[in-house]
């Protein structure tokens, strides 16, 4: 496999880092980078620490990075999570109220400690604390409940101060989508078991729509709401396919819906294929929403939606 470390790959503009995977030759890593500078979203990083945690250091290479920018890449624990040499040499800093470094969490209650160890560090106001804490707890609750990844969860965050903005990365390489969703639901296609996965109420465990009292299929929509209400990127790919929410404009309603696909959006099958899920969200903490408030109005949408489709299903007819 081939990665490289471009100019510049956030959210808005992934999809050219996506592309230029290469996934051949699976049994090992090259890592290339920009030479002149380098500046990422967390969640590239935590692509290259999942991909290298499935290797033995020794088939990872990385080439020396020359670009000013690569101490970032040490201070997020890249290259040691990863137990190889990067010959990058750094003096540590606190990295309270700036970034979490990419972290491996491979159960519930190593992801409670961890959520619990990291919140204070990050400096916020209570408002601001818990969407992040929300959404890095269902994620990782995700990969421990569907993906079946034997590296468990990886996950980083930086926090971006001219933009008050946290922006979050997690991965897996589990089974992917399509495979989850199609233990209770028949797709063809990676695309629309992500579309489905996005959906309240849809969940791999059961046929049931609203799904069970332990797993009711509305974590990736309560967060992919987030973002929107956020007016920000959320990012989930996925097998082949890559869905992107793309930002509604400030002079524009934002309004909420059941079927990812009447966001604005963009959606592809024809990425290189990622053998488990890719997860990136970005968070403004200026927002004037109240958490509790934007989680009363998410959760209104998607019980709506739940009657509807059941109100929809209970009025086909039913052959004897």
């Amino acid at each position: 496999m081939k990665i490289h470390l471009p100019n510049s790959a956030f959210l808005g503009n992934i999809d050219p880092f996506l592309k230029s995977f290469n996934t051949s030759n699976p049994k090992k890593l090259e890592i290339t980078a920009h030479k002149q500078w380098i500046s990422i979203h967390p969640v590239v990083l935590s692509m290259i620490a999942a991909l290298g945690l499935n290797l033995k250091s020794k088939n990872i290479k990385c080439e020396q990075i020359e670009a000013k920018s690569r101490h970032y890449l040490k201070r997020m624990r890249l290259f040691d999570l990863l137990k190889i040499e990067s010959g990058i040499k750094i003096t540590e800093h606190e990295a309270a109220g700036r970034f979490i470094p990419l972290t491996q969490i491979t159960d519930s209650d190593y992801l409670t400690k961890f959520i619990t160890d990291m919140i204070p560090l990050l400096h916020l106001k209570p408002n601001q604390v818990e969407p992040i804490r929300y959404v890095i707890s269902e994620l990782t609750r995700n990969v421990f409940e569907h993906a079946r990844s034997k590296i468990g969860a990886i996950l980083c965050a930086q926090y971006y101060k001219k933009s008050n903005t946290i922006r979050i990365g997690i991965v897996d390489m589990g089974i992917g989508i399509k495979s989850s969703i199609s233990a209770s639901y028949r797709v063809i296609s990676d695309s629309e078991a992500l579309r489905l996965a996005l959906t309240p109420g849809v969940t791999g465990t059961t046929h049931r729509i609203g799904g069970t009292d332990y797993n009711a299929g509305a974590g990736l929509f309560f967060i992919k709401s987030i973002a929107k209400v956020n007016r920000n990127f959320f990012v989930i790919y996925s097998g082949s396919s890559m869905y992107k929410l793309l930002r509604t404009k400030k002079s524009s309603r934002t309004r909420l819906y059941a079927d990812p696909f009447r966001d604005k959006h963009s959606v592809s099958d024809k990425f290189p294929y990622w053998r488990g899920t890719v997860v990136g969200v970005d968070i403004s903490l200026d927002t004037g929403e109240e958490f509790s408030s934007l989680l009363e109005l998410i959760r209104e949408i998607y019980s709506k939606s739940i009657k509807e489709r059941k109100k929809a299903l209970f009025k086909k007819p039913k052959f004897i």
